[in-house]
């Protein structure tokens, strides 16, 4: 279980993932109505038939072991003056799983985040907007770690392999004019049109010129920089693009060789690496007290 906060108008909202769902703590969210009696402000939402039908509905579609008849008599009683219902009640009638209580230091009422967004409308348009708001930066900034740790992973085990690897040191890159003679496009793979864009060599003329090194599984992407692996994952998606437009093979080709030698000049002045660390203005990957 791992536990993370939310920042939404100068409250501090608890998110904790189990089982690779996200739970919002609805009674941090509820302090943004009032901070002495968020139980009673979750009492108030649970007790409206709209509450009741939305949270039935989620626990019908998610929830196999949920119990509809205890469910059906709580929404008919929803609305009356009489009516009321706490999420301790609504779990241990219907054993929902979509509202849980938890005791200790991070202790209140937790809803699942489809459950947690809808009180958020409840409580405040305005306040919802900038729940998602946050949620999204925090989702993007997880994202962008992910792949930025992915890369340099990648990086760094290319490059301890390469330490080991002495010969790597005299890689050749077959001195072939592609661009004169464009039979070999007719049958090119996808890998290899991109990987003659951007190093100007298919694979197969690279194990060629490069026997010994090919016979330790290494091939023209492992010598490749981490700007030349950012301009690699760019023109994989500009030619999927291009593939969807039936653009024929050969101009495809061109257009890729054309962007890659633009970027190579782009990216060859600039960091990469410190580029990575601001998505935007909202977003930041390497900045611990940005995440906290």
């Amino acid at each position: 279980m791992t536990k993370t906060k939310l920042n939404v108008n100068d409250i501090e909202i608890v998110l904790y993932k189990q089982n690779e769902e996200e739970y919002i703590s609805i009674t941090d969210m509820a302090r943004f109505r009032d901070s002495a009696r968020t139980n009673y402000i979750i009492q108030n939402w649970m007790r409206t038939r709209s509450t009741i039908e939305f949270i039935g509905l989620w626990e019908q579609l998610h929830n196999p072991n949920f119990k509809s008849i205890e469910f059906d008599a709580f929404r008919n009683e929803s609305g009356s003056n009489s009516f009321t219902l706490t999420s301790k009640k609504w779990i241990e009638s219907t054993d929902a799983i979509g509202i849980i209580s938890k005791s200790g230091r991070y202790g209140g009422t937790y809803a699942h985040k489809d459950i947690a967004f809808e009180f958020a409308s409840w409580l405040s348009p305005t306040f919802k907007l900038y729940l998602i708001t946050e949620y999204q930066r925090l989702k993007e900034v997880e994202t962008n770690q992910y792949n930025l740790e992915w890369n340099v992973k990648r990086i760094l085990s290319k490059t301890n392999y390469l330490i080991h690897t002495d010969a790597v040191k005299n890689y050749i890159l077959p001195e072939i004019n592609y661009e004169k003679g464009m039979e070999w496009i007719t049958y090119a793979e996808e890998a290899d049109l991109l990987n003659v864009a951007l190093f100007n060599c298919t694979a197969k003329d690279w194990r060629e010129a490069n026997p010994e090194l090919a016979e330790k599984i290494m091939n023209i992407r492992d010598i490749a920089s981490i700007n030349e692996l950012a301009i690699l994952s760019n023109l994989e998606t500009i030619n999927a693009v291009m593939i969807k437009e039936k653009i024929e093979k050969k101009d495809r080709f061109l257009k890729l060789r054309e962007i890659a030698k633009y970027q190579q000049t782009v990216l060859n002045e600039k960091d990469f690496m410190k580029s990575l660390k601001k998505l935007n203005e909202r977003v930041y990957i390497n900045e611990k007290k940005k995440l906290d």
